[in-house]
């Protein structure tokens, strides 16, 4: 569809707007004046380009400088534009009065009276500031368009209730036919013929349909009030004159034409109706999804309402229940404790004179038969000596202390009280910037920026690429923000993920992150500063895991003979630990401003050839992994030598031509050969040397995709080999270490 076309489409869309075949109630929301929440009324536009209602901004200005005057101490009562008597929207005759201008001015910010001290506010649809300057309200344009829109909702929201005639006199009030934009009323038939005859100016004024809002036919520059306005500011985007233009506010701004910008905004809204308009399917389909999920939510909220309530009915039995048990027994010992008290003084009542014991033993003392005396006094002589003992030493038969019924609840109360219900912590994000597989597998993640703070976080992985896939492992408890996994299979693919922990609340777990593990073990080494080390052009770092070439005198000295053919040496250095068996795997870091970096693997007799004749090493029709297309090269390629070197500069990996031994591959898998020898450089590039099969890979480490494999000589110790020349640095990777992780 044309441009043309698009415009002719709007056109018509605008027009059964228009003629009410669209229903104009469904735009309602659009007609809503954020700060007021009603119908627009003389909605003015904002810098922004949002529109409130004039009465808004002046009352919301108002209210701004009456909380200065009340800071300062001053008494609000004293200013006279008050909210607190609420200012009424300006009358109709008044806004004829200033409408010419495109603009209304708020009476009591003319020149002539006090500027307001505060004429800045917070957009209330995007919150940006507005700063009105010192001519407030009046630097502002009328919305017409917009107020059209609302007039038309009005009067369909009344059912097309008739506008009366401004001129005819009740009773005989008539249905008016026609309003008049220049007189700024409206007429029936016969009034609009009386005050419009033939022949005078009046005949020429325009009219239109019956309406109650009256715009201008020109729209002037509210800051020089007899300019038309003809140019579009694209800087502040509205229209200005061309004495804006000039010397004005807008002189080192950059405008257009008013006709260009009506075309070029008009073609872009346009289209964008025409797209909106074209994907109503997917609009609908969006909505119903949206219906569902509402539908669902209420669904899950009542059924995680019904067992919250389930919850806490089941504690409010347990504790009834234990309630009820801690009475019973404390009532029950209460009982014993009063049963044997009660019984001891009833037992001590008795060694009391005349009762009891004491009583009935002077009674036994009057029997003057002494076989019937001796028949009774044993047993009551045994009664008499232990009550004799119990008296010497009293002890109360009960401890009147409940202790043991005392229940220290202190800890279950504070964690009732933590137990908030403030909602589920966000997910985390696993940070692929900071996360790294090397010797161990070191995770990072990342909260967001308003997330609540959290308790502790767990790691789960799994391995993906095997036959069968096994389940999620989890570490422990993390209370930092990133975590170290150890002791993963070589050579293979994991996937991540974590979540959140706060009181009795989880996350739903992060987007799964998958890594591969390095193909063989992680050999540790640092660079050599004795063996071949040009202390001269090459800077090591006080670890001596980073190594810098930088431009000597050597180099300068060099200039003439660079001029004649000669080639500047590359310099050498080494890694301090060499290889005499297994499988090894290292990766490191070449920075991308480097010129030339030699990566790979040499043997101790071919680093010796190299450190004893530098010259004849750095020359390409010697080097035979150079990249140099020369027929010597080609001949010997094929040979397996005792060293591999592979040519990483400039932000590019020089791949070596393929060969027999020699794949190069182009990131699907070994085998597939590649079209290009020049691939972009990677982050990371690793190595690996298998000893025994005498065959070195270099992998892009931060994908473990293999770029280049060979075989090589290894006949004696194979060491870690980088050549620099130019400017250029290497940075071997550190491993990772998990006592230094733990705690992050």
């Amino acid at each position: 569809m044309s441009d043309s076309e698009d415009i002719v489409e709007f056109g018509s869309i605008v027009e059964i707007i228009s003629q009410g075949e669209v229903p104009i109630k469904n735009i309602e929301r659009e007609l809503i004046c954020p700060i007021c929440k009603e119908l627009f009324t003389h909605p003015l536009i904002l810098p922004c380009q949002h529109s409130v209602c004039h009465k808004c901004v002046k009352e919301l200005l108002l209210q701004n400088q009456e909380d200065s005057f009340s800071a300062d101490g001053g008494s609000e009562c004293s200013l006279p534009g008050s909210p607190r008597s609420r200012v009424p929207s300006p009358s109709m005759e008044r806004l004829d009065r200033i409408v010419r201008s495109g603009s209304i001015s708020s009476p009591g910010w003319r020149r002539a009276s006090v500027t307001p001290r505060i004429t800045t506010f917070p957009c209330p649809g995007c919150q940006h500031d507005i700063d009105l300057g010192e001519r407030g309200i009046s630097m502002l344009f009328r919305n017409f368009t917009l107020e059209s829109i609302v007039e038309r909702y009005r009067q369909a929201a009344r059912a097309a209730v008739a506008i009366m005639c401004n001129v005819c006199k009740p009773p005989a009030l008539q249905e008016a036919t026609k309003s008049c934009m220049d007189c700024k009323a409206s007429y029936c038939n016969e009034c609009f013929k009386l005050h419009h005859p033939w022949g005078t100016p009046r005949a020429q004024h325009e009219y239109v349909g019956p309406t109650t809002n009256f715009r201008p036919k020109v729209l002037m520059c509210p800051e020089h009030e007899m300019e038309k306005v003809n140019m579009y500011c694209e800087v502040c985007r509205r229209p200005v004159c061309h004495l804006c233009k000039l010397g004005g506010s807008h002189a080192n701004h950059k405008v257009t034409t008013m006709s260009s910008a009506y075309k070029i905004l008009k073609e872009k809204l346009s289209k964008s109706i025409h797209y909106l308009i074209s994907k109503e399917d997917q609009v609908r389909a969006q909505i119903t999804e949206l219906e569902v999920l509402i539908h669902q939510t209420e669904e899950n909220g009542q059924l995680v309402e019904r067992r919250a309530n389930e919850h806490f009915e089941r504690l409010f039995e347990a504790l009834q229940e234990r309630k009820t048990e801690m009475l019973r027994s404390i009532e029950q010992s209460r009982n014993r404790r009063l049963d044997k008290l009660r019984g001891q003084v009833e037992e001590y009542q008795g060694m009391l004179e005349n009762s009891g014991l004491v009583g009935y033993a002077q009674e036994v003392l009057k029997e003057t038969d002494q076989s019937c005396f001796v028949q009774t006094a044993k047993q009551l002589h045994i009664r008499v000596q232990k009550a004799t003992e119990s008296l010497k030493t009293f002890q109360p038969l009960a401890n009147p202390c409940f202790d043991e019924f005392l229940v220290d609840t202190s800890k279950e109360e504070a964690m009732l009280k933590e137990l908030t219900f403030g909602g589920v912590p966000d997910p985390p994000m696993i940070d692929l910037t900071r996360s790294r597989v090397y010797n161990e597998t070191q995770i990072h993640w990342r909260l967001s920026e308003d997330a609540l703070p959290t308790d502790h976080h767990v790691l789960e992985y799994r391995r993906v690429d095997a036959e069968e896939e096994g389940g999620w492992q989890a570490t422990d408890h993390v209370y930092g923000s990133s975590a170290v996994v150890s002791n993963l299979e070589r050579d293979g693919v994991y996937s991540f993920r974590v979540k959140s922990f706060r009181n009795a609340l989880c996350s739903p777990y992060s987007p799964e992150v998958t890594f591969h593990t390095p193909p063989a073990a992680v050999f540790g080494f640092l660079f050599n500063d004795k063996c071949g080390f040009s202390s001269e052009r090459l800077v090591l770092s006080k670890r001596r895991d980073s190594v810098e070439s930088v431009a000597g005198m050597s180099f300068l000295l060099s200039a003439e003979r660079v001029q004649t053919g000669s080639y500047i040496c590359l310099d050498y250095i080494i890694g301090d630990t060499g290889i005499a068996q297994g499988r090894h795997f290292w990766a490191f870091r070449v920075e991308p401003h480097s010129y030339l970096v030699k990566v790979g693997v040499a043997s101790d007799s071919k680093l010796l050839e190299w450190f004893h004749n530098p010259r004849d090493t750095s020359s390409p029709r010697y080097d035979h992994d150079s990249g140099h297309d020369s027929g010597s090269e080609d001949t010997c390629y094929d040979l397996s030598q005792p060293f591999t070197l592979i040519t990483v500069g400039m932000g590019k990996v020089f791949i070596p031509k393929t060969s027999l031994g020699a794949t190069a591959t182009s990131g699907g898998g070994g085998g597939e050969h590649q079209t290009s020898r020049v691939v972009p450089m990677p982050g990371r590039i690793g190595v690996c040397l298998d000893y025994e099969a005498g065959r070195v890979s270099f992998y892009d480490a931060d994908s473990m995709r293999m770029l280049y494999e060979r075989q090589v000589d290894c006949s004696g110790t194979m060491y870690p080999a980088f050549g620099l020349m130019g400017s250029g640095a290497v940075h071997l990777e550190e491993m990772i270490t998990t006592k230094r992780l733990t705690y992050m």
